[in-house]
Parts: structure tokens; sequence; C-alpha cells
């Protein structure tokens, strides 16, 4: 089988734990990976690639992402969200206006220090396993595109917000900015991935769904991968 399935990631697993799914239930002696890693706290939108399209997982991580996230206000944690080790609190006291406006400030192209637990190396190491050893990390900054970001829903400490952004971009790291920016920190608590260029989550399958339908059944065939990447909404060139 050549082509991907758009697959609706639950929380609570890694995007590995995927591949190891289709791997056993299907018995799969195809080549077969995943285009862009979602969080084991993160839900949504996960391609997988089988066979040839493999070859086609850089041009999905090149595309634009679209999240929807919830931020808490007046945590701080050692990996920007609340799985990780709470390392300061503070008293939120910030209005809703405030939000907005500090919000808005991160539209548009900015720079951004990735988490020190990320899959980014260093030394040829991923920072996380060096987080793990007690190795003192320090990520270097990166330039991203933020396309759109706004605020859906407010019960501070609580913020519900929608992001549209380049490849690259760290959601946690959105969340902590946020918070520092507001004065008083910030963690990311939920996160969901909506899209990844023009595939959206109402297009895709539950592991459960899979499993009963097939993955042929549930299969974007190579032509329908190449006529997708013509039109899909790529990343900005920064």
């Amino acid at each position: 089988m050549n082509g991907i399935v758009i697959v609706n990631k639950p929380k609570g697993i890694t995007s590995y734990d995927v591949i190891r799914f289709f791997k056993r239930t299907f018995r799969l002696k195809e080549k077969i990976g995943h285009a862009g890693t979602l969080d084991p706290l993160a839900c949504g939108v996960l391609i997988v690639c089988m066979g040839n399209a493999t070859r086609a997982s850089s041009l999905f991580m090149k595309m634009e992402k679209e999240y929807e996230a919830m931020l808490l206000l007046g945590v701080s944690t050692d990996t920007d969200d609340i799985d990780g080790q709470v390392i300061e609190e503070k008293e939120v006291d910030v209005t809703p206006d405030e939000v907005l406006e500090t919000v808005s400030l991160f539209k548009g192209k900015i720079e951004q220090v990735p988490p020190v637990v990320s899959a980014i190396k260093q030394k040829g190491s991923p920072l996380y396993k060096l987080h793990r050893k007690g190795v003192a990390v320090s990520p270097q900054p990166r330039t991203v595109f933020v396309r759109e970001i706004e605020v859906t829903g407010m019960n501070l400490p609580y913020v519900d917000f929608r992001v549209a952004c380049s490849k690259g971009t760290y959601i946690r790291a959105l969340c902590r900015d946020i918070g520092n920016r507001l004065g008083c920190g910030g963690t990311q608590v939920e996160l969901k991935r909506t899209k990844v260029g023009d595939y959206g989550i109402e297009e895709s399958f539950t592991l459960e769904d899979i499993e009963e339908r097939g993955i042929a059944n549930c299969l974007i065939p190579i032509s329908g991968i190449n006529a997708a990447a013509t039109n899909t909404k790529k990343s900005r060139e920064l």
C-alpha cells in the first residue's frame, strides 16, 4: 500500500505508538512513518505515510499547521506544558483586555526559543534526553511565522486560543511566552492539531475507525497526495 492515512491521534499516547498500532494490528511489511510529531498530551491530526508515500513526509512537515490550545496562566513548568514539573507559580492579576492585547502581539514573524524538552538536537542528542540526564540545555532562538492567532474563550486563569503557524512553531512555547509577557508565566494545558496543510480533522480517522474499516478504506493514494500538494497552504518562507 502506498499513500497516507489522516489519523485523529488520541491523548495519552506517543506518535510512534500510532505507528506501532498500524504494525501490530495489520502486520505491515511496508515502510511506515508519521510526518510531524504530536506530544502525548496532544491530540488531533497526525499524518501516517505508508510505502512510497514515506518519501513525501518532509512535504507534510513543511506545511502550515493549525491548532486549538488551552493556556493556564500563573503556572510555569520545565516542559512548558502541564505534564512537566512546576517550577514557579504566580498570582494572575490581568484583565481580559490585557490578555487579548498580549496574544495579538504574537501574530506575524516572531523569535521563539523552543522548549528545553523537545526533539531538537544539541551536539547530536535530542534535548529531551539531555534534560532527563540533568544536562543543562540552551535551545537557540528560531524565527517562526504565526499567520493567525485569536482568543476563542477565556475563564481566567484559563485562555483558549486558535493558531495557524509555520513549521517549527511550538505551541507550548507560545503559551510560556504569552504568560511571561503578562508577567505571571503560563503553561499549555490542552492541545489539538486541527489541520496540516489542507488536511483537516474532519477527514481524519480514529484508531478504532481504522481497525474497523481497514487501511485500504482510509488510505489517500499517492495521486491524491500530489494533487493536494499542488494546492495546499505551505509555511511562508521566512
